[in-house]
């Protein structure tokens, strides 16, 4: 029978593109459905997850420090094929539980960036897992949670807003040295902004500039503001490779990024959304 806690921030979850609010507000939240162990019948769930630079993300198999594991990750060890929706992308992922050198690792990581981790271990006497969810390359094009192509381009804007925002939160709380996984969630907004720009660049770029030559001035601004992005992108993966960087001087490069990005997203909406959607949404 579903949670109904869970069956409420499920919904909330996809009605607003992975912002929930209440117990999970402000977390990095997404829905994970696996295969019941026994049952074979599907069940989603709403776990919490870091970023692990683009490849993967990373779940914690805590049940709040329970002496039992959660159901999802006992079902997901019977059936290592999930789906994974993180408000922004459906895809399929495979599960595979990190080993322990490579899991105390990441839970270390963890447990500097929300020392709560910390005290579910010390709840129970097992070892709390740690599992990587890598996604599967679809066939054809990503699966967007969106109606639309216009609807597609302000769901992906939106999400990287929002993550803009937890990072800058982030650096708000971290101490005297900069964390890791702090390090490692910047790292994978990078990554991720770079392959949206690329994506634009091979694809609904050319596709809307050949139908509106006349609109070639702003498809050259939207180009050249790709570029100003690449070299701030640059500048804040030399920062962050610096062991010895503090916060002060990385949130100052965040910031800088934040600004001309912010200002970069909201004209081409302005100048893209309209004309995605006179184009009809080939193919959505």
């Amino acid at each position: 029978m579903p949670n109904p806690f869970n069956q409420q921030v499920i919904e909330e979850f996809r009605a607003n593109h992975g912002k929930v609010g209440g117990f999970f507000e402000g977390a990095r939240l997404l829905l994970l459905t696996t295969v019941g162990a026994r049952t074979g019948t599907p069940h989603t769930t709403p776990v919490g997850y870091y970023p692990d630079g683009g490849e993967r993300v990373l779940v914690i198999a805590s049940a709040g420090g329970a002496h039992e594991h959660p159901d999802w990750y006992r079902n997901l060890v019977a059936n290592p094929r999930v789906t994974v929706e993180d408000g922004v992308f459906t895809y399929d992922a495979d599960a595979v539980v990190l080993e322990r050198a490579e899991r105390d690792r990441v839970f270390a990581r963890a447990v500097e960036s929300d020392p709560g981790w910390a005290e579910y271990q010390a709840k129970t006497d097992r070892v709390i897992p740690v599992v990587a969810l890598h996604g599967i390359e679809p066939d054809g094009p990503p699966n967007v949670n969106a109606t639309s192509m216009a609807d597609g381009l302000k769901v992906i804007h939106d999400a990287f807003r929002r993550e803009l925002v937890l990072i800058r939160e982030e650096f708000k709380k971290s101490g005297a040295a900069l964390g890791a996984q702090l390090r490692v969630n910047c790292l994978t907004l990078c990554q991720g902004l770079h392959n949206h720009h690329t994506g634009e660049e091979l694809g609904i770029f050319p596709l809307l500039a050949g139908r509106h030559p006349e609109l070639a001035p702003a498809f050259d601004r939207l180009g050249q503001e790709h570029e100003r992005i690449a070299e701030l992108l640059a500048q804040l993966g030399e920062v962050l490779a610096d062991e010895q960087v503090g916060p002060g001087l990385a949130l100052a490069e965040v910031e800088r990024l934040t600004t001309e990005l912010e200002s970069h997203l909201t004209y081409e909406e302005e100048q893209l959304i309209p004309l995605l959607t006179s184009v009809g949404d080939p193919g959505w």
